[in-house]
């Protein structure tokens, strides 16, 4: 039996690679056996501290500062990220934010500012991705696939979330954006797909979680009884990318403990 990495020889970029889920996911990328450029925005401190666990396991790695909803700054760091490792097989498109409101306390700024890195981040980094997997084609030994795009989306594609109308619009157009995408790109051999984690524990999200009585509220909307770690998203991105899941194109892979079950009719059925 081969003790092959399925991730072997593959380069992979990571955006917000240096926190929560993108550094789990980073982390789970490198172990695999890709090389992983990890993107961030201001603070290289976490991205370098990622990039040094991944050369202690006896992988390679770099950091790369951009802001994703920059369309220079996009195209800077996968120049970057190409001349170092000669080319990208992988990108997972994980960097996102929140700035809360109510609708009618929203700002136009905010709105914008949340789409912008969210939805518009995603297509300037599809885009470059794309445009490196058609350079380059298929390198069987490599990958079955020319390329591998995985879009980081969220359980509120689909569950409304009042207060975050900017948020869950914008994980509502990284769904159709993911499966536009897988359509208009599968023919030339480039899969699409995205993750969508439920209550995951990371940073983002900690006053749901960080007290009992938080953490209790919280799992009532998940049926499995028990809060999601970023590892969970981690070893689903690993499938993703590699040739186990070959065959899987322009799906939404929930990650959530059954959160999207909507557990609240479950006894009112």
């Amino acid at each position: 039996m081969s003790d092959r990495k399925p991730l072997a020889g593959q380069k992979a970029l990571v955006t917000g690679g240096s926190s929560g889920i993108g550094e789990a996911v980073a982390l789970a990328l490198g172990a695999a056996g890709a090389d992983v450029a990890v993107n961030y925005l201001s603070d290289e401190h976490p991205a370098l501290n990622v990039v040094d666990r991944i050369r202690a396991r006896g992988g390679s790695a770099i950091a790369c500062k951009a802001d994703i909803s920059s369309e220079a700054e996009v195209a800077g760091m996968f120049e970057h990220a190409i001349d170092t490792f000669g080319t990208i097989n992988i990108l997972v498109a994980n960097a996102g934010i929140q700035i809360d409101a109510g609708l009618t306390d929203m700002t136009l700024e905010q709105w914008n500012r949340v789409l912008a890195v969210n939805l518009t981040g995603q297509f300037l980094c599809a885009r470059a991705a794309t445009r490196e997997f058609l350079r380059r084609g298929v390198v069987p030994e490599i990958s079955r696939a020319a390329g591998n795009i995985i879009c980081m989306s969220s359980v509120h594609q689909v569950i409304p979330w009042a207060g975050h109308a900017n948020y869950a619009a914008s994980k509502g157009g990284i769904k159709l954006l993911m499966e536009t995408m897988a359509q208009e790109l599968a023919p030339r051999r480039i899969r699409v797909n995205a993750i969508a984690p439920g209550a995951i524990r990371t940073p983002i999200n900690e006053p749901a979680w960080n007290t009992p009585q938080a953490l209790e509220r919280l799992l009532t909307l998940v049926p499995y009884g028990r809060i999601g770690e970023p590892d969970d998203i981690g070893r689903a991105a690993v499938w993703l990318a590699s040739d186990e899941s070959d065959y899987v194109v322009g799906t939404t892979l929930f990650v959530d403990g059954g959160m999207t079950l909507y557990p609240g009719f479950a006894a009112n059925g």
